[in-house]
């Protein structure tokens, strides 16, 4: 999606994701359009200082499916199936942790 396909989609109250269902654009009460992450709120600019740049490539932007809503933050659907945390062949990428 373009940039201003993006801005057009949000206005428009679709729910436009970056990379997965769990960084969702939105506009704030400035006018401003951001990008969110749903499980710890952390945000980012939809683009660059000047406002011209995406923060993240046209490609990785998209519009949720019916599937892909609110309920299911951070899940990684994407519509050509692949993306940010997901391993060639679909299988899904964890995050290191400690074990105790």
């Amino acid at each position: 999606m373009t940039l201003d396909e993006i801005k057009a989609a949000v206005d428009a109250g679709h729910t436009v994701h970056w990379a997965n269902t769990g960084y969702v654009v939105h506009k704030d009460r400035l006018g401003q359009y951001l990008i969110t992450y749903q499980p710890n709120s952390s945000c980012i600019g939809l683009t660059d200082r000047g406002g011209h740049g995406l923060n993240g490539t046209e490609a990785e932007f998209f519009i949720a499916r019916s599937e892909d809503g609110a309920e299911n933050p951070g899940s990684q659907s994407r519509p050509n199936g692949q993306g940010r945390g997901v391993a060639p062949g679909g299988a899904g990428a964890f995050p290191l942790v400690r074990q105790l």
